[in-house]
């Protein structure tokens, strides 16, 4: 049947004229329960010419939003018709102005539905208000021009009515409004550009499918129509079966079509007479199985059925017979007849007249009998063999397992050659015929791929030493700025220096020659005759007497510290083989044994009593790895592989060795990287701060040096804790490498808080905006305050963190601080400049003057000892390859500069920073700066809020004038819309959609596959009778 296209409000009786040849008077009904007959319209205006008038009747036909024979049939007709109908249209589009006729109405009114969620504290006449303002709507989105579809698409209309049913509650989803708002968008499909726009939404069709899950019988039969007439638009089949997917998922289901099935089944309660729902159902699921891929393909409509059945529908469908439809009984036909053709057509490819898939002996049967003899034979029977070896637990997770050899199967049979899959994939990203391609040619790509993996190995090795040299030259390039910056802040700091150096000493010259001048004078007026004393200073006879020594004591002087009252007795202590693990004990001094109980203990005896071979197996300084697990019995005589000594803790061995795995240096190359202070830049920062925590203490120094002449024996952290110990001073080089790579970042970080004090200072002493804003708060302050609060001069800045607590006694909402933001925007618009011109405030805020002082106070002592250390290795002989003294000399040079000039920042920081605090009435000592500038940051912080909050009442308040003259507007035609609305529903044509949702439902649309399938009937039901089958063939009704 071929569909029909909408009219818009008002042309009912525009398509009168598509029925005969002839050209009736077009008339019009003044109102339903009028008694006046339909009279003919007279235009009140002069025709104007037909030139003009087809351009007139042209843009109202594009309104109508016709087909192609319509539109032919309305420009076919005589001018003074087309005048009419103009007119006609015209004045109803006049006499409905108002707000109900804009789409900004109902978008606005849905938002506002949808924000009251539920129905509870709604009374029965605001129900009732918003299931009309609903139905309104639907009415507009049937009867309006196209132009109020195509504002309500532009305004987003779809997702206003998508997000009210995703977010309604159940006592909403269960009235009225529920099953109107899926009309709303039956409604708007009922025209190209609308179904369009919902078919291309990415979650239209998913949101309408959630609506399954009421218990409203209409809105459930309303949701599979438009479901079921999706299936029939091109490109919709695999929407909708998405949807149901997403709707599995959005219930809680086992499979997607659970709830169908269900409610299919249900025969109790509301459900047991109700055969729309489940003619719906039945009519849906045959468009499900019928369309699509379906059209073409045998092995996905069986795909498809086989869900059906595996949920029992058929079961069901012989109880549905009970209810003699004849609407529901063709459905039920024509979905026994496809399967019966379809079960017919696959068992044809056995050559077989019927497949009993209940019986898995069989099936197996049928698939060996056709891979026995092929090439997929041994992979068949791997299958097998592999299936027999699946875990399998009843209580575990491994039914998984199957799912997934499930789901690889399914898209295996329903994938088509290009890739794509005509239902949700049930794996993501498979391709079934790339996957076969990449198996063709295996081994193929496993040459490729190990030739990639090759070049990759090769291009890391070669990004690693990119890298490396990348960061070489990046450290000698900072290294070249930095000191060329500290060259140039020198040589600027000398000649200010030897400009002050020759002023100095040509004023100790001017004195230097007035002192000679003064004493010259002096001489002359001294009296006559009297001499001068001689030059001081000279030799006067002393005589130094020799010092006597006191001779030494005779005979031989005792050890020191060896008790004089004691004499002790040496011990005869065995010596061990092989060396041993060492006890860490502390041994007591000699000299303090007298008096103890040491002197009454006698530990060679006991020597004689232990088994010293044991203990020397069992505690050897060797790691023996034996081939047989019991190495400690000498009786297997079993050889060990390794040996090596270890002396160290065992715990920091390990944590030794992993540090060394991840260095990737040899001992060498560490040592020379120490000695040449990193100048290939071999040792990152992170790794010299870990090799700090394994400097060689002195308990590890004596036990290495006990073995050094085992050193090729000795383990991999032990040896690098020796090579490491024969370096001069190393923990102490090592510290100044590590000082040496820090000093640049750790200045950078300084820095900024330097800058950020310094900057902050200056910003709110300079601030004119600030200045405008205190003057504002203190005559607020004086005017607001009375009595001995009031009268006042200054504040104290954290006041202004407290103008928000005053709040307005007509609306709580309001502060002191709104109020002044918006006298301040409206009599004072430089103050608004305020954030940019305190905008380093933030950052001030966040500086704690404790940490700073900390900070500069470690550079200082860190510089401090890198310069001792520096004294003392030039004080030693050099060694080959060791550029300590030059290396060091020229950082010191540079660092000491940098720190000199961070320091000056950091005064110069302070002073602005004490200047600032006492320019705003504050005590210097008693506030640092977190706190200061804490006070303006939090105050800024606030006055941004409120400028926010500010412009948030002023767009509420004017949204709710707004709404109050929708709603002035909507009340006026609130009575011309009651008395129009009954007349509206009766003019109301149903569109295209409504057709294919019709036929659909009366079942007209497999018409066509049901005569075929019935002039099958009697071929199939011979051939059945013929075989065994795993059920009868369903009686018809017909």
């Amino acid at each position: 049947m071929a569909p029909r296209k909408r009219g818009g409000r008002g042309i009912s009786f525009i398509f009168c004229c598509f029925r005969n040849n002839d050209h009736p008077e077009i008339t019009y009904r003044l109102r339903n329960d009028s008694n006046f007959a339909l009279q003919t319209m007279e235009p009140a205006l002069p025709m104007p010419p037909v030139e003009e008038l087809d351009v007139m009747f042209s843009e109202l036909v594009d309104e109508l939003d016709l087909t192609d024979k319509h539109r032919e049939a309305m420009f076919a007709l005589p001018a003074e018709k087309k005048w009419q109908i103009y007119c006609s249209k015209k004045k109803d589009q006049e006499e409905n102005k108002g707000a109900t006729s804009w789409p900004e109405f109902y978008i606005d009114q849905l938002n506002s539905m949808a924000a009251r969620k539920s129905l509870l504290a709604l009374e029965k006449e605001e129900e009732e208000e918003r299931s009309k303002t609903i139905e309104s709507l639907k009415t507009a989105l049937r009867t309006k021009p196209m132009r109020f579809v195509t504002r309500f698409i532009d305004l987003d209309g779809l997702s206003c009515i998508l997000n009210f049913l995703k977010t309604m509650d159940y006592e909403t989803s269960e009235s009225r409004i529920h099953t109107s708002l899926i009309g709303c968008i039956k409604a708007l499909m009922n025209n190209s550009q609308g179904r369009a726009h919902v078919l291309a939404h990415s979650e239209s069709i998913n949101v309408i499918a959630q609506s399954l899950s009421t218990e409203n019988i209409k809105t459930k039969v309303a949701v599979l129509e438009i479901l079921g007439a999706v299936c029939l638009v091109p490109g919709g089949h695999k929407k909708v079966l998405q949807a149901m997917l997403h709707y599995q998922k959005y219930a809680s289901e086992r499979t997607r079509f659970q709830t169908l099935i269900n409610d299919l089944d249900k025969s109790t309660g509301r459900y047991r007479d109700e055969v729309s729902l489940k003619t719906a159902i039945m009519s849906f699921i045959n468009a499900v199985l019928s369309q699509g891929a379906g059209v073409e393909s045998l092995d996905f409509r069986l795909h498809l059925r086989y869900e059906f059945l595996m949920l029992g529908i058929q079961p069901v469908i012989d109880k549905l017979r009970e209810h003699e439809n004849s609407t529901l009984d063709r459905h039920l036909d024509f979905f026994e007849m496809l399967r019966n053709e379809d079960e017919l057509e696959f068992a044809k490819r056995f050559e077989l007249v019927h497949i009993d898939t209940k019986s898995a002996t069989q099936m197996f049967e049928l698939t060996r009998k056709r891979l026995t003899h092929s090439e997929a034979y041994p992979h068949f029977m791997s299958i097998l063999h592999h299936c027999l070896q699946m875990p399998y637990k009843r209580s575990g997770n491994t039914v998984q397992y199957w799912l997934l050899l499930d789901r690889i199967i399914q898209q295996i049979v329903i994938q088509n050659d290009k890739g794509q899959d005509p239902d949700s994939t049930p794996l993501e990203n498979f391709n079934i015929k790339n996957v076969v391609r990449m198996l063709v040619n295996e081994n193929e790509v496993k040459q490729w791929k190990e030739q990639a993996e090759k070049m990759r190995k090769e291009h890391n090795e070669l990004q690693q030493k990119l890298e490396k040299k990348e960061r070489e030259c990046d450290a000698k390039t900072q290294e070249k700025e930095e000191m060329m910056q500290t060259l140039n802040k020198m040589k600027e700091k000398l000649e200010k220096e030897t400009t002050e150096h020759k002023q100095v000493k040509q004023q100790v010259a001017d004195l230097t020659a007035q002192l000679h001048e003064l004493s010259r004078r002096a001489v002359c007026a001294s009296l006559p005759g009297v001499s001068s004393p001689g030059a001081p200073g000279g030799p006067f006879p002393s005589s130094v007497p020799g010092s006597l020594l006191p001779p030494p004591l005779g005979g031989i002087m005792p050890p020191p510290g060896a008790p004089l009252g004691l004499a002790l007795k040496k011990k005869n202590i065995p010596q061990p083989a092989n060396a041993l693990k060492s006890f860490n004990w502390s041994k007591l001094p000699e000299n303090k044994l007298e008096g103890t109980v040491w002197t009454e203990i006698d530990d060679t005896k006991v020597f004689k009593v232990l088994d010293l071979e044991d203990l020397e197996r069992t505690f050897s300084a060797y790691q023996r790895q034996q081939k047989e697990a019991d190495a400690i019995d000498d009786t297997l005589g079993s050889k060990l592989k390794v040996r090596e000594l270890s002396v160290i803790d065992g715990r920091r061995a390990q944590n030794c060795n992993i540090l060394l795995s991840r260095l990737k240096l040899s001992n060498d190359e560490i040592k020379r990287a120490i000695l040449t202070m990193d100048e290939q830049e071999d040792l990152p920062k992170d790794m010299l701060e870990q090799l700090l925590k394994f400097v060689p203490e002195k308990s590890d120094i004596d036990l290495l040096e006990e073995h050094k002449h085992e050193l090729d024996r000795m383990a991999k952290a032990d040896r690098f804790l020796f090579e490491m110990s024969r370096i001069n001073h190393y923990q102490q080089r090592l510290q100044s490498l590590y000082f040496k790579k820090k000093f640049a970042e750790r200045v950078a970080e300084v820095k900024p808080k330097v800058e950020a004090i310094r900057s902050g200072s200056e910003e709110v002493f300079r601030s004119g905006a600030l200045k405008q804003l205190l003057e504002v708060v203190l005559a607020f302050g004086n005017y607001m305050n009375k009595g001995q609060r009031g009268n006042a001069y200054g504040f104290k800045i954290s006041s202004l963190n407290k103008i928000a607590d005053t709040k307005s006694s007509i609306d709580k909402n309001i502060t002191l601080l709104h109020y002044l933001i918006t006298i301040v925007e409206n009599k004072y618009p430089k103050v608004l400049n305020l954030n940019e011109e305190l905008r380093d405030i933030p950052q001030a805020a966040k500086v704690n003057m404790t940490e700073l002082d900390k900070e500069i106070s470690t550079l200082r002592s860190g510089l401090k000892a890198v310069e001792m250390e520096l004294e003392y290795q030039k004080s030693q002989p050099s060694q080959p390859g060791d550029k300590f003294v030059s290396v060091v000399s020229q950082f010191i040079t540079v660092a000491s500069f940098s720190f000199s000039d961070v320091e000056d920042l950091l005064a110069e920081a302070k002073d602005l920073f004490t200047k600032a605090v006492k320019h705003f009435g504050e005590e210097a000592g008693k506030i640092q700066p977190d706190e200061f500038f804490g006070i303006f940051d939090q105050f800024l912080q606030a006055v941004s809020e409120a400028k926010q909050e500010n412009e948030n009442m002023r767009k509420k308040k004017e949204e709710e004038e707004r709404r109050a003259r929708m709603e002035a507007q909507l009340k006026e035609q609130r009575e011309r819309e009651r008395k129009m609305r009954k007349a509206k529903e009766n003019s109301e044509e149903g569109g295209e959609f409504d057709d294919l949702v019709s036929a659909l439902r009366s079942g007209e649309v497999f018409d066509k596959d049901l005569s075929k399938l019935k002039r099958n009937r009697k071929r199939i039901t011979n051939q059945m009778t013929d075989s065994s089958r795993e059920r009868p063939v369903t009686k018809l009704n017909f």
